[in-house]
């Protein structure tokens, strides 16, 4: 019960890496969503964005809220250094794919992709459900790597830091892998 109390207590406050149920290692459930880029609406892929590169994703409460808003526009923002690293990222919420049509242009700048799980069933896989607001995403990222397996997961519901750490994780990675 203290266990629980605890995990109960970081997630609430957004504490703790630790606490994300895909650990590296793990095999990131493959999935397709709607996704919006630039307004225009399409079918994101994990495996299909895999088999081009490592894929960061991370998850989001709500779309045109103030700390979405500022997450969304600094992935935006390091867009290009991601694809230098040869990565895709992908923002997931539980808003419908409307709002994220929109988003996508505003916050995303129309640089990476936005995907509605309206059915939770992406955000449930991936424990990303916000234990306060079931209704939502927590702010949870992933970096996974072209093999399919998480190679770091940062949870935190300050969106300050996603960006920096996982372009870092990502560099890491990427130093870090065999050369053909």
């Amino acid at each position: 019960m203290r266990k629980l109390r605890l995990a109960l207590v970081l997630a609430l406050s957004g504490a703790g890496s630790a606490w994300a149920a895909l650990d590296v290692g793990d095999r990131a459930p493959n999935f397709s969503i709607p996704a919006a880029i630039g307004g225009k609406v399409f079918t994101f892929s994990l495996q299909e964005s895999l088999a081009k590169g490592p894929v960061v994703l991370y998850f989001f409460p709500l779309a045109f809220s103030e700390g979405c808003s500022l997450e969304a526009h600094q992935f935006a923002e390091a867009a290009a250094q991601f694809q230098a690293l040869g990565a895709s990222v992908v923002g997931v919420s539980t808003d419908d794919i409307d709002t994220l049509s929109k988003f996508s242009t505003q916050a995303c700048q129309s640089k990476f992709a936005v995907g509605s799980d309206e059915s939770k069933k992406v955000v449930t896989s991936y424990d990303a459900v916000w234990i306060a607001r079931p209704e939502w995403a927590n702010r949870i990222s992933y970096v996974i790597a072209p093999n399919g397996s998480v190679v770091y997961n940062y949870v935190s519901l300050n969106p300050e830091r996603h960006v920096e750490k996982t372009l870092r994780a990502l560099k890491d990675w990427s130093a870090a892998k065999p050369t053909k």
